[in-house]
């Protein structure tokens, strides 16, 4: 896989400790594929919480993609204390999946030209103005 030019990646993933962010699409496939020239990603990564974790911020995660060669990216964390779960979204933009999944109140706001389909979730109410935000 090192001669790889292009990269699409969707991926939904548990994890232990930390959430997939900039540093680990760095290390672990950047750098790995040298000759990858375009790399578009839609990853959510979800963790249990146990007793007083901290969690990363959106700020923290997205602070990880400072220098990343590709793309805009876009991130954002959610933290569902009655569910005991933290899940983080990355993904490049322009978003090319047809597909957006999980759609809370903190979604940013963007042009998904190709999503045709989505699901919303969240502990606190959507109100008028979240849905006047994602019809755009």
């Amino acid at each position: 896989m090192s001669n790889l030019e292009e990269l699409g990646l969707c991926l939904t993933v548990y994890v232990d400790k930390t959430f997939i962010d900039g540093n680990h699409l760095k290390t672990k496939i950047i750098k790995q594929m040298p000759r990858l020239n375009q790399f578009t990603f839609f990853i959510r990564s979800f963790i249990d919480i146990c007793n007083e974790m901290s969690f990363p911020s959106t700020e923290d995660i997205q602070q990880t993609f400072i220098d990343f060669p590709f793309n805009k990216i876009i991130s954002y964390v959610d933290n569902f204390g009655d569910r005991k779960r933290s899940q983080c979204y990355i993904y490049s933009y322009p978003f090319l999946t047809r597909y957006y999944t999980g759609i809370t109140n903190n979604f940013p706001d963007g042009l998904f030209e190709h999503v045709r389909a989505v699901s919303l979730f969240d502990e606190q109410p959507f109100e008028h103005d979240f849905f006047l935000r994602i019809q755009r």
